[in-house]
C-alpha cells in the first residue's frame, strides 16, 4: 500500500509518496503565485492549489503502481478564508494567514466583544491571521461577495472538496478560525451570530484521521488514481507537522525553526493560558495542544545574512561563534520583523539590536540573531511552564534546525534535551500518516508515530551554559516591555 501526503504551503504544494512503513518513495513540489493587491494584504487563488495537485500527482506516481495508493491526507496553511458560492465556485481569492488587513475587525473582536468572552467561547482571542476577522472584513468591505457565501472553507479543505465533493474540516484546522468551541469540538453558535454566519455555511467537522470520502470518478481520472482511494480529513500545518515529528499523546513538544517559529505542546487534557499568550487548539491525534507562534524565526537569520551581510554562506558566518562565546554575548536582538504573535500579540512590534559597543563584531551580531529567536521561543515556553506543564525534551524541525550551533543554543536557552529526527518532511509526512490511520494501517496516530518517527541524534544542555543563558534571558525579557510604547510612536 502507498499513501500520498500533501503539504499545502504558502509558496508551494509539496507532495510525498509514502510507503506503509513510513518510508518516503518520491516527492514533487509545485509552486504557485502569491498576490499582494495592497500593502499588508496577501491572497492566493484556490484554483492554483488544485492545479498544483493535479499537475503534481501524476509526476509523483511516475514509475509506481497508482492502484497501490489507498489514502491521501493533507497538512495545510491555516486560517485562510476560502469562500464558495451556491455552485461551489470560488467567490474571490483566498485571504491568507499572513494577511494584515483585519486590524479593525481584530480590535472590535478583542475590545468590543471582549477577549474574556472570546476565550470562553473559543479558547482563543482574535489575531489578524484568523478566519473570523476576515469574514467581518468581507461583510464590511465586500458585502455583495459576503452575501454570496454558501460555504466557508480552509485551504487544505478546498483540495479535499475537489477530491471528494464533501465539505469537510478537521478540528485542528477549525481551531484557528475563531468560530469553533475548541473544548467541546463543535461550531460556536455565539461566534456564528457575531460573524453573521449560519451553521450550514460551515463544513462538517471530523477528527484528522477520519475518512471524509473517496475520490470521485472525475477527481480520480484527473489524478490518475482509483475511486478506492480514501481521503483523510487531514490537519492544519502545525498539527500535521507535529504528527510527522511524533509530537503526539501527552507532554510531547516540538520546536519548529521555519520562516515562522512555533513551540507545539501536545496534551491529552484541554487547557487554556489565562492570558491567551498561547493558542489552545485541538490536535490531529484526537487530543489537544498548546502552541506559541512567532512570526519571524529562521527568516530573521535569512534577513540578516541575505539582506544585511550579503552572503549565502550561513555556516561560514556561524563558524567564529565558538563554544566559549556562548552565554557571553552582550548584544541582544528582538526578532519581531513582522510584528509578533506569541506571547505579545502586537502587529506593530519591530526588530531591534541593543547592546553594541566599539568592540562588537559581525559574529556577535549573528550570534545575537540566533539567540534572540531562541529567547523569544523561551517566552512561550515559560507560559507553558507557568501552566504547570513540565517539558524536559523536545523534537526540533525546520530549516533553522539544520544548524548544529542553533540547536545547541536552543537546548541551553531552554535547558532541555533537543532531539533531531530522521525525516524533516513535517506536514506532508504527517498528512500521509493520518491517511494511513484512516485506512486502518495503524490503530491510532500515536501508534503510527511510535513506529514511523525515529530520533537519530540529541543535544543535551550543559548545566553551566544553561545557567549563563538563564541570566541572559532575564535581561532579554526586560527589553520588550521597555520599548513597547515606542512602537506606537514609530507607527505614527
Amino acid at each position: 500500500m502507498l499513501f500520498i501526503g500533501i503539504d499545502l504551503g504558502t509558496s508551494a504544494c509539496k507532495l510525498l509518496l509514502v510507503g506503509e512503513n513510513g518510508t518516503i518513495q518520491n516527492e514533487v513540489t509545485r509552486e504557485y503565485p502569491l498576490i499582494f493587491p495592497h500593502p499588508g494584504w496577501s491572497e492566493q487563488r484556490p484554483e492554483d492549489w488544485w492545479n498544483a495537485v493535479v499537475a503534481g500527482v501524476p509526476e509523483l506516481l511516475r514509475g509506481f503502481d497508482a492502484s497501490q495508493v489507498v489514502g491521501i491526507g493533507a497538512g495545510g496553511q491555516m486560517h485562510g478564508l476560502v469562500a464558495l458560492d451556491a455552485q461551489d465556485s470560488v467567490i474571490r481569492p483566498a485571504i491568507l494567514w499572513n494577511d494584515g488587513r483585519t486590524f479593525k475587525e481584530v480590535d472590535y473582536l478583542n475590545n468590543t466583544i471582549g477577549k474574556e468572552r472570546l476565550s470562553a467561547l473559543t479558547a482563543n482571542i482574535a489575531f489578524a491571521g484568523f478566519t473570523a476577522p476576515k469574514l467581518l472584513w468581507m461583510r464590511e468591505n465586500e458585502l455583495e461577495n459576503f452575501k454570496k457565501i454558501a460555504k466557508i472553507m480552509l485551504p487544505k479543505d478546498y483540495i479535499a472538496y475537489k477530491m471528494t465533493g464533501v465539505h469537510s474540516c478537521d478540528y485542528s484546522d477549525a481551531s484557528g478560525m475563531l468560530l469553533m468551541d475548541v473544548k467541546n469540538k463543535c461550531w460556536s453558535k455565539e461566534m456564528m451570530e457575531i460573524c453573521d454566519v449560519k451553521e450550514e455555511q460551515l463544513p462538517k467537522l471530523y477528527e484528522s484521521f477520519e475518512v471524509t470520502g473517496n475520490l470521485t470518478e472525475s477527481a480520480a481520472a484527473e489524478l490518475g488514481l482509483t475511486t478506492n482511494c480514501k481521503i483523510a480529513a487531514g490537519a492544519g500545518d502545525n498539527a500535521a507537522a507535529a504528527v510527522g515529528t511524533g509530537t503526539v499523546g501527552d507532554g510531547g513538544c516540538n520546536i519548529s525553526l521555519g520562516t515562522s517559529g512555533t513551540i507545539f505542546i501536545s496534551s491529552k487534557e484541554f487547557g487554556v493560558d489565562k492570558f491567551n499568550a498561547l493558542h489552545s487548539f485541538a490536535h490531529a491525534d484526537g487530543n489537544y495542544h498548546l502552541m506559541g507562534c512567532m512570526l519571524s524565526a529562521a527568516s530573521c537569520n535569512k534577513w540578516w545574512m541575505d539582506e544585511i551581510i550579503g552572503t549565502k554562506d550561513y555556516p561560514a558566518e556561524q563558524k567564529p561563534i565558538t563554544d566559549d562565546k556562548l552565554g557571553e554575548n552582550n548584544v541582544y536582538y528582538l526578532p519581531y520583523l513582522m510584528g509578533e504573535r506569541s506571547p505579545h500579540n502586537n502587529p506593530d512590534a519591530r526588530a531591534l539590536f541593543i547592546g553594541m559597543s566599539m568592540d562588537t563584531t559581525r559574529a556577535d551580531m549573528t550570534q545575537a540573531v540566533l539567540e534572540g529567536v531562541a529567547f523569544a521561543i523561551r517566552d512561550s515556553f515559560e507560559v507553558a511552564r507557568d501552566l504547570g506543564i513540565n517539558i524536559t525534551e523536545t523534537k526540533i524541525c525546520g530549516g533553522g534546525a539544520k544548524s548544529p550551533l542553533w540547536r545547541k543554543i536552543v537546548a541551553n536557552v531552554l535547558n532541555i534535551k533537543v532531539n533531531i529526527i530522521e525525516s524533516e518532511e513535517g506536514p506532508g509526512l504527517g498528512g500521509a500518516m493520518l491517511a494511513a490511520v484512516a485506512c486502518g494501517e495503524y490503530a491510532s496516530v500515536e501508534e503510527a508515530a511510535a513506529k514511523i518517527v525515529k530520533v537519530i541524534d540529541s543535544v543535551e544542555p550543559d548545566a553551566a551554559l544553561a545557567e549563563k543563558y538563564d541570566k541572559k534571558y532575564a535581561k532579554f525579557k526586560q527589553i520588550y516591555p521597555t520599548v513597547k510604547d515606542l512602537y506606537d510612536t514609530l507607527k505614527a
